[in-house]
């Protein structure tokens, strides 16, 4: 339920109006305003009911929410939420570029990767330390090693790291390495590892499971807001449907869809969602033309030599001449690009 008080309410009445929701073992939300204090009460409707707070002096109106995803709907906030990724801000006007291999491979490799994609705008660096394959004979990752060198890579470079975490007794070890969790595809109901991120305040970049609903995807958002963490970017990268043209299909309608029902800031994936390298520009653009609030690409010095994904992967060329064809796009959108 959303609880709006009159303008007149203080913060010492909102407070008194919060003990009681807690003391019915409700969760209680509090949402200062510019012009008056909401507050929340998530949990058994009819508990809430039993308190009578429409009664109260300072509630001027209450109303249910009639989403699932409770937290993380616009239902609950209306303007958009900003998430900083180190010192980069995504969402609300700005756009970032988060850009780096599907893999750490080598120490020379990230260290190149993580130059060239700064010396052309990108605001964040990817790699995978931790690789979940669909086939035990894939490269699994460097793990430890590869957290290590993405934790060089960014101090080198200034570029906060993300990274795919893939077991929650990790959380503590990213923590010290990276600046962001990826939750990926696979992991996108894995409830124990949502919950685990959701309990660090690290930003983290979920990814839509390739047979998710939006619906679904919102509230394995919501697992992760539920626990204390409200530092979520949603990430559409395609899902899997009859075409065999592409690796995914990659949904745009779900990235207007999302920034319409929730107030957290979306990115897309179109190396993934697409699988093939000459896709990823045009989708790129379509993506900033949705209303995206980022991209994340694959980018490697040599693809051709890429232990994972080299198909769907940009080399330097590439990586710059997107960068340069995406800027007026941007700016068409009313965004600012952050580097």
């Amino acid at each position: 339920m959303i609880i709006v008080l009159k303008s007149q309410a203080t913060e010492k009445e909102a407070k008194e109006i919060l003990t009681k929701i807690e003391s019915v073992k409700l969760k209680p939300l509090y949402m200062p305003g510019t012009e008056r204090i909401v507050l929340g009460a998530l949990g058994d409707e009819r508990v809430l009911n039993g308190l009578n707070l429409a009664a109260h002096p300072m509630v001027e109106t209450i109303k249910p929410i009639l989403s699932t995803y409770k937290q993380v709907s616009r239902e609950m906030q209306s303007h958009d939420t900003q998430v900083n990724i180190g010192s980069v801000s995504i969402g609300a006007g700005n756009f970032v570029v988060i850009a780096g291999p599907c893999a750490v491979e080598t120490q020379e490799q990230i260290l190149q990767t993580a130059e060239l994609v700064k010396k052309y705008g990108a605001a964040g660096l990817r790699g995978g330390a931790y690789k979940p394959r669909t086939s035990p004979y894939s490269f699994q990752g460097l793990e430890e090693e590869g957290l290590r060198l993405l934790k060089q890579a960014e101090d080198t470079h200034n570029l906060p790291a993300i990274t795919e975490i893939i077991d929650p007794s990790h959380v503590e070890l990213f923590e010290q390495h990276v600046s962001g969790f990826q939750i990926g595809a696979r992991n996108m109901q894995n409830f124990k590892l949502l919950k685990a991120v959701g309990q660090s305040q690290m930003p983290v970049i979920l990814k839509r499971g390739m047979s998710a609903t939006i619906e679904e995807l919102l509230l394995a958002a919501e697992y992760i807001y539920h626990e204390g963490n409200k530092n979520i970017i949603i990430c559409e990268r395609g899902i899997r449907t009859f075409e065999k043209a592409t690796r995914n299909t990659l949904d745009l309608n779900a990235v207007a869809y999302i920034k319409m029902k929730s107030h957290l800031p979306v990115i897309v994936d179109p190396s993934h969602g697409t699988g093939i390298r000459d896709l990823v520009p045009p989708m790129a653009k379509a993506a900033v033309a949705c209303g995206a609030d980022g991209i994340i690409v694959e980018v490697h010095p040599e693809p051709q030599k890429a232990l994972s994904d080299g198909q769907q992967t940009l080399d330097e060329n590439e990586f710059s001449q997107l960068m340069f064809e995406l800027k007026p796009f941007i700016e068409a959108a009313g965004k600012v690009l952050v580097s």
